[in-house]
């Protein structure tokens, strides 16, 4: 016990340098705890948990705790929650740790009162931290001495607010509240009694106070709490001022946090709890706090009407939603709707959402939704009417919610409701007849609120969901001229009539509606909607109907009824036109569910388009006259006729030209009908409604008609032009005349001419603002009409790609091939405005993904294989004639889906290419990959020649080697007959850079095992010869020194000639590679393939099945040189030699005299030649000395090998261009400075003039430093 107490309080035992020498790791745990990320701090306290387990060793859990104590009083504001976390799980892990003995070693270490005036903060957080640490450890509340003196200490930090604000009087709180009532009562309430009797002193106080009431009822009981401050209760009327002022205090205190204080809520518990709830909230909240006018006690109030929902009964939720705080609230609601205003309601509906989900009373459920939609603002209300929290009302309670809506919207009650006026409302009082005023936006805010409780994933029936939809249908439409309990929407009728702007109202939002239940899943438990749900069906009922087929049989049955009359009556055409579509709905559900697809697809637009006839009558009516008969057609079981030229179009066209036009409105559920229409009668469609559709796309069309406009308007406005400017002329000579007439005689002038004058001038200024205000209004219009009917063609092309996607396998796709080509190649010309962006980006993806890369293609070409040739034939050339490579790629890729096809299709005249039999046994697809379909072999083979050739001989093409990659990649057998091509381009190619892509080119396709399949071994034998004799020409033709633009096409050869002879070498071709051998020798030069990494190591794996090797370079040569390097290295920081004053006129005399002549009397070599000496024919690079002649005594190798001494490492493969690299960077290094880096070597350290370069740290000066330095240099003496 003596030693765990030694080990607490930290007294003398081990040597604590032992523990800083048993490793880093131990003490790393430390620095990681202190650091600011959570993650870290976590892991690193784990790690030393798992330590101390592990080792139990008494000396480093001593210096764990001494090390966390001393850390909780850290500078670092993230360090101090890591060492006491730290510290709460030590303790909490090793319970024989005297919990006394830590907080005395924690008192000590941080004193506030022997500690500087500096480090009181960080003392007052170390003792805060320390006491968190017990708490968190759970031991504290167990070990009653330490209970004490912590709260001791807490009530000591209490007094250091300007440091720990409310943290220790919040931690006193939280202990207090997980303390046992027998401590509380036996120990604490001594040492607390004081800060109890003085709760109305300060918020903590009171919190306090609050919390040991709730805590420990039996406790501080009505008499005890009548001791402590003279009242048995805490909310009364003697109270109430003193509450208020603690309250405003504390919203103040906590106004950045935007949450509720909590000594609030638990004074709203307190208040409950002694049935003082009424006097709390209406003389504390409303008739005190509200009066202040103060954002953050407003926001308190808000906040706590919120908090309170749950905890109250039925009469006290009316009680308050009733009051001036909703009321309050409301007017911030109105007012916060204006920018740079903070905005309360979200965090109110979160309030409500709350409340709503965990309360299981559908009453209570039913007063907070009824008292928030009855606060209104001129009639409408402001709880939002697309809430989405009536998702968790009851049944029951949603059900009432739906009545009383209904209710309110046919007899509006506004005594019910807490109505409210702006400041700016007030003052505007344009609307006369404020009472109609309000009846319109309370309805406006009811059915859109109705509509959105069908949207919502409230859990309903389909009866609720029925009920509202006639709800809205009725009165968007229909009258009851009296009451009637034949029709539920007619049992009451209004007390306010509904005017025409109500009815307009409704009409919208029932369209909303209708397409919420046409997207709608199954409602219901049942098995058979659940089946329903699982075959993702959407808009029917679970036993099958469609919504909007019960909404028309509540429609026919209001237009029979007496008792009610429409808003727009029918004329005797649109009534037959109603029965008509009845009957044929009928006749559509009785048949055959052989075509369900066809049925569901004609029913459901019939049906659309019958409720559109209560909207749009005179539109309407045509298109379902067109419908019905197209429906007659459709469904009808007389025998087909043969079509001519000049009958009437089929049903499919009549569809689709129905289909065309309902795409243009802008109702979004027409729209999506018409598209889903288009989708289940797809497989019908003909190449004349194929066409209509595509007729839409076609861009020249579309041109020809604006030009068309276009001409029109620029003659007319030629002709304007020409009138206007005559016009102007007459005006303008009349006006110049008529100038002259008053120069002349200005005095004859009186104010009526005058007058008159100025008229005839405004007059001319006004005719001539309206020309050009009609030339900005008909350029606007022409602008809106471009992008409406951009936007037009967006929405077909949902048509096409559809089509693509559902009939994949049909022959009309090959009709949309050019077309949709057409369109890129249009838009790639056109302006790229945003919307012509987007109609570009939709096209080419429906093309590419939906057409070129669908996996089902169609399978019946046998009679359309002569079309589909010379399509291919059009496409490729098409390709080859452009100019811009990505339209290019566009019909390159279309050639080769047909190729597909016609691959992919078996015809009686197909044939397989022979195989040799060796490879017939081996390869069991050999067959498959030969078969070549319905293709015309010689036919295809001869259109992507020409279109190779084209791309290898022509300068500017717009062909590209991706695209025959993708040629040879996608279709192996065309690899054959091209392959000669490739070979020939390998010398015949236009420029290098075609030769490089017919050296690729051909790798790729050597690299392809099939082609071996369509050869014979004598074959492959001479393909093999031929291409290794181009590839030899190609290089004979590449001189010494390479170009830049050669380097490609030799890399290509290199690669190419690289798996030639590796093909030769492994298969043991007979092939003479003797000539090969020969160029590629004479092409070993240094100032050729050895000036490039890359080169020299392609040249190298050439060479190697050459049976040559690369030579290896002995890096001892560099040694010497490099340890002389070193030694002439001055130190950093020392002055050189040559800069001192006794050695700089020493220096001069030295450096300064250059040896006219070496032995044989030639110039001096440039390395004994000292820097500054040159003379100007060297520095323009004309004589040896000069930058340019550096390398030019360089040895070059022969036949591979090296010759000895010449200093370049030996490297072999990667290595090789690392070298190089390093290599070329240091040569560039040196051309920046001259010729100073040799000759630089030569000259002692010690001597070295200005003018001299030093290696290592001169070597970073820009080049105009050392030209300045050059000039500046001693010039030689004679």
């Amino acid at each position: 016990m003596a030693e765990l107490e030694g080990l607490g309080a930290g007294g003398v035992g081990t040597d604590p340098r032992r523990v800083l020498r048993q490793g880093r790791a131990f003490l790393d745990f430390f620095w990681d705890i202190a650091k600011p990320e959570q993650e870290v701090r976590l892991a690193a306290t784990e790690s030393l948990l798992r330590h101390l387990r592990e080792g139990r060793k008494d000396d480093e859990l001593k210096y764990t705790l001494k090390r966390l104590v001393e850390g909780l009083g850290a500078t670092r504001e993230a360090a101090r929650p890591g060492f006491s976390l730290a510290l709460a799980q030590v303790l909490q892990a090793f319970e024989e740790i005297p919990i006394c003995s830590v907080l005395e070693q924690i008192k000590e270490r941080h004193n506030l009162e022997k500690v500087k005036k500096k480090l009181v903060r960080n003392a007052a957080f170390g003792n805060f931290f320390g006491v968190m640490a017990l708490f968190q450890s759970g031991r504290l509340v167990k070990d009653q001495n330490a209970l004490l003196e912590s709260i001791r200490l807490l009530q000591q930090l209490a007094h250091h607010q300007a440091h720990l604000r409310d943290l220790p009087r919040k931690t006193l709180i939280d202990i207090m509240s997980e303390v046992p009532e027998s401590m509380f009562e036996g120990v604490l309430f001594g040492i607390l009694q004081s800060d109890l009797a003085s709760a109305f002193t300060s918020p903590e106080n009171l919190h306090l106070l609050l919390v040991g009431i709730q805590k420990f009822p039996s406790v501080l009981k009505p008499k005890k709490l009548k001791k402590l401050f003279g009242s048995p209760t805490v909310v009364n009327e003697e109270n109430i001022p003193r509450l208020v002022e603690l309250l405003q205090s504390a919203a103040k205190s906590e106004k950045k946090d935007k949450k509720l204080p909590s000594v609030v809520f638990d004074l709203l518990q307190v208040s409950l709890k002694e049935n003082a709830f009424e006097l709390f909230w209406e003389e504390g909240v409303e008739n005190r706090l509200l009066k202040e006018k103060s954002g953050p006690v407003s926001y308190m109030c808000y906040r706590l009407l919120g908090s309170a929902l749950p905890l109250l009964s039925l009469d006290q939720l009316q009680m308050v939603l009733k009051g001036k705080v909703m009321q309050h609230y409301g007017e911030h609601v109105v007012t916060s709707q204006l920018p740079d205003r903070s905005k309360f309601a979200p965090e109110m509906e979160g309030y409500i959402e709350e409340f709503l989900s965990s309360c299981d009373d559908s009453e209570r459920q039913l007063a907070v939704m009824i008292g928030f939609s009855t606060l209104t603002n001129q009639g409408n209300p402001v709880f939002s009417s697309s809430s989405r929290v009536v998702k968790h009302l009851q049944p029951l309670a949603l059900q009432k919610y739906v009545d009383w809506l209904k209710d309110m919207f046919l007899r509006p009650d506004f005594d019910c409701c807490l109505d409210f006026s702006s400041n700016r409302q007030k003052q505007n009082k344009e609307n006369a007849n404020i009472a109609q005023h309000k009846i319109t936006r309370l309805r406006k805010w009811i059915i859109h609120r109705l509509a959105n409780i069908i949207e919502s994933t409230v859990k309903k029936e389909e009866s609720l969901v029925m009920d509202i939809s006639r709800f809205c249908f009725f009165h968007a439409f229909f009258e009851a001229k009296k009451k009637t309990s034949q029709i539920n929407e007619a049992n009451v009728l209004p007390a306010e009539p509904l005017d025409e702007q109500a009815h307009f109202m409704t009409e919208n939002y029932f369209f909303g509606l209708l397409q919420t239940l046409n997207t709608m899943t199954v409602l219901g438990d049942t098995e058979k909607a659940a089946a329903l749900r699982e075959k993702h069906i959407h808009g029917v009922t679970a036993d099958g109907k469609l919504w909007i087929f019960l909404l028309v049989e509540y429609a026919n049955k209001l237009l029979s009824s007496e008792h009610v009359k429409a808003v727009k009556p029918f004329t005797k055409e649109q009534r037959d036109a109603w029965g008509r579509t009845l009957q044929s709905v009928e006749k559509l559900q009785k048949q055959n569910k052989s075509d369900s697809a066809k049925v569901v697809a004609f029913q459901q637009l019939l049906l659309l388009m019958a409720i559109h006839l209560f909207k749009n009558q005179s539109e309407t009516v045509d298109v379902l006259s067109d419908l019905l008969n197209c429906t007659e057609r459709a469904f009808s079981k007389e025998p087909k006729k043969k079509k001519t030229d000049n009958t009437e179009p089929g049903w499919v066209e009549v569809m689709v030209e129905i289909l065309l036009s309902l795409l243009a409105q802008p109702s979004l559920l027409i729209r999506r009908i018409s598209k889903s229409v288009f989708v289940r009668i797809c497989p019908n469609l003909t190449k004349r409604g194929l066409q209509l559709i595509l007729d839409v796309l076609d861009p020249y069309q579309e041109q020809n008609e604006e030009s068309a406009v276009v001409v029109m308007e620029e003659s007319d406005k030629k002709v304007k032009s020409a009138q206007d400017t005559d016009e102007e002329e007459d005006e303008d000579s009349s006006d110049e005349g008529n100038a002259l007439a008053a120069d002349e005689s200005d005095e004859e002038l009186d104010d009526e001419a005058m007058m008159a004058l100025d008229k005839n001038i405004s007059a001319l200024f006004a005719e001539q603002q309206k020309r050009v205000q009609a030339k900005k209004d008909e350029k606007d219009r022409i602008r809106k009409e471009k992008i409406l009917r951009r936007d037009y063609k967006i929405k077909v092309l949902d048509l096409i790609e559809a089509f693509l996607t559902k009939q994949s396998e049909n022959p009309l796709v090959f009709d949309i091939i050019e077309p949709l080509l057409q369109v890129i190649e249009q838009c790639m010309s056109t302006d790229s405005d945003k919307q012509e962006v987007d109609f570009l980006k939709k096209t080419a993806n429906i093309f590419r993904n939906s057409l070129c890369r669908m996996k089902q293609y169609c399978k019946r070409v046998d009679v359309l294989q002569e079309d589909l040739h010379a399509f291919v034939e059009r496409l490729v050339k098409k390709a080859c004639k452009h100019t811009d490579s990505s339209v290019a790629l566009y019909y390159f890729s279309a050639s080769l889906y047909l190729l597909r096809v016609l691959k992919g299709n078996t015809s009686d005249k197909s044939s397989t290419t022979p195989l040799p039999e060796k490879q017939n046994t081996a390869i069991p697809q050999a067959s498959q990959l030969l078969s070549t379909g319905c293709l015309d072999m010689e036919r295809v083979t001869a259109v992507y020649r020409q279109a190779l050739t084209q791309f290898l001989t022509k300068r500017n093409s717009a062909l590209t080697s991706s695209m025959f990659h993708d040629l040879f990649t996608r279709f192996p057998i065309m690899c054959k007959p091209l392959v000669d091509t490739l070979v020939k381009s390998i010398t015949a190619g236009a420029r290098q850079h075609q030769q490089a892509q017919a050296c690729l080119l051909l790798r790729n396709v050597l690299l392809r095992r099939e082609l071996k399949l369509f050869m014979t071994e004598e074959e492959w034998e001479e393909l093999i010869r031929e291409s290794i004799s181009q590839v030899t020409k190609s290089l004979k033709a590449v001189g010494k020194c390479i170009p830049k633009a050669e380097k490609e096409k030799v890399a290509k050869s290199f690669e190419l000639l690289n798996l030639l002879l590796k093909t030769v070498t492994e298969e043991h071709l007979h092939v003479k590679l003797t000539e090969v051998e020969k160029v590629l020798l004479g092409l070993n030069q240094p100032e050729g393939i050895g000036n490039s990494a890359r080169l020299d190591s392609l040249y190298w794996n050439v060479m190697r099945w050459l049976n040559y090797t690369k030579p290896k370079k002995e890096k001892t040569a560099n040694k010497p040189e490099q340890e002389t390097e070193s030694l002439k290295r001055k130190k950093k920081g020392f002055l050189p030699e040559s800069k001192k004053r006794k050695n700089r006129k020493k220096g001069i005399k030295e450096n300064g005299v250059a040896p006219a002549a070496g032995e044989d009397g030639d110039p001096a070599a440039p390395e004994e030649q000292p820097l500054g000496t040159e003379t100007p024919k060297q520095k323009k690079g004309l004589v040896p000395g000069g930058s340019k002649h550096k390398n030019q005594n360089r040895e070059v190798r022969e036949n591979g090998v090296a010759p000895a001494g010449s200093g370049e490492a030996a490297v072999n493969g990667g290595d090789a261009v690392a070298h190089k690299k390093k290599k070329k960077k240091k040569n560039l290094n040196r051309k920046r400075k001259g010729d100073g880096s040799n000759e630089a070597e030569q000259v002692p350290a010690a001597k070295k003039t200005k003018g001299s370069v030093s290696q290592e740290p001169q070597q970073k000066q820009s080049k105009a430093k050392e030209k300045k330095k050059a000039k500046k240099a001693p010039l030689p003496q004679d």
